[in-house]
C-alpha cells in the first residue's frame, strides 16, 4: 500500500513547519555526501553486480565509524558500493570479519543479530525512513516509517522483487568462528519503498546511511557510515544519516 497524496502533502508541510521553528536536525557539518552513478542497462542479473561495478569503476566506500567504542569496539573490514539504473538500486557489500552467523531464518526475521548489512534512506521527502537489512546469506528485513517504533514491514511479495546474491550460499547456519570474507549484491527495484510511489531517481538527493552489526556474533559490533552522536548504539537516526546524490 502507498502513502496517498494528501498524506504525502501533509507530511511534508509539518516537517517544513518544523524546520522552520525548531532548525532542521538533518545539517551536520561533518554529513557525509556520495554522488551515485547511473548505470545505463536495461537488465541486470544480481550475480553481475561485482563484475558490472568492477567495469563501470564504482568507487566503494568504507563502513568504518566506530561509533561505541568503549562499549563495542571491534571494527571488521567494510565496504559497500551503490549504483542505480531506471528501476532499481545496487548494492554491492564486500566484508571481512572474525566470525559470521545466518539463523535469521526467513525474511523480516531478526537479519540484524546475524552478520549483517543495511542501508537506510528516505527516498520520498518526507519523514518516512527505509531500513533494508540484509544477512551474510541474502535474508532480508525491510522496513518503513518516521520513527523506530510502530515500523510497517514490506510485505513478502515486495521483499521478493529484490535480488540477492550472498557469496556465502542461502542456507542458514550457526555462527563459524574464524576469519571470513564474505559478499552481498542486491538489486532493490524502486517498489522496495512501498510507502511511496518512486519513479525516478535522477537527480535527486536522498538522506541515507550504511552499517554493519552483528547483535549475537562473539563480538557484537555497530558500524556506521556517516559517523552517530547518540550515547548508545542505534541505527535508527536520520539526524545522522549522510547524503546521496543521484546525478
Amino acid at each position: 500500500m502507498k502513502m496517498d497524496y494528501l498524506s504525502r502533502i501533509i507530511s511534508g508541510l509539518l516537517i517544513f513547519i518544523s524546520l522552520n521553528v525548531h532548525g532542521n536536525p538533518y545539517q551536520d557539518k561533518d554529513m557525509k555526501d556520495l554522488t551515485v552513478k547511473k548505470i545505463n542497462v536495461d537488465t541486470i542479473s544480481v550475480e553481475e553486480i561485482p563484475a558490472l561495478f568492477k567495469q563501470e569503476h564504482i568507487a566503494y566506500q568504507t563502513i568504518a565509524n566506530v561509533n561505541w567504542k568503549d562499549s563495542y569496539p571491534y571494527c571488521p573490514q567494510v565496504e559497500f558500493g551503490i549504483a542505480y539504473t531506471d528501476k532499481a538500486i545496487l548494492l554491492h557489500y564486500q566484508v571481512t570479519e572474525e566470525s559470521v552467523r545466518a539463523v535469521a531464518g526467513h525474511d523480516n526475521g531478526p537479519v540484524w543479530e546475524d552478520a549483517c548489512v543495511e542501508f537506510f534512506s528516505m527516498p520520498g521527502g518526507d519523514d518516512i525512513y527505509y531500513n533494508v537489512e540484509c544477512n551474510c546469506t541474502g535474508t532480508l528485513l525491510v522496513g518503513a516509517g518516521a520513527t523506530r517504533s510502530n515500523r510497517q514491514h514490506a510485505p513478502q511479495e515486495v521483499l521478493d522483487r529484490v535480488s540477492r546474491w550472498a557469496s556465502l550460499g542461502k542456507d542458514d547456519f550457526e555462527e563459524r568462528i574464524g576469519t571470513c570474507s564474505w559478499e552481498v549484491a542486491l538489486v532493490i527495484p524502486f517498489s522496495t519503498f512501498f510507502l511511496h510511489d518512486i519513479q525516478s531517481l535522477e537527480g535527486k538527493s536522498v538522506r541515507a546511511n550504511f552499517y554493519k552489526c552483528g547483535d549475537k556474533l562473539q563480538m557484537p559490533h555497530f558500524l556506521s557510515w556517516n559517523p552517530i552522536d547518540l550515547p548508545k548504539p542505534d541505527f535508527h537516526c536520520p539526524a545522522f544519516f549522510g547524503l546521496l546524490q543521484f546525478d
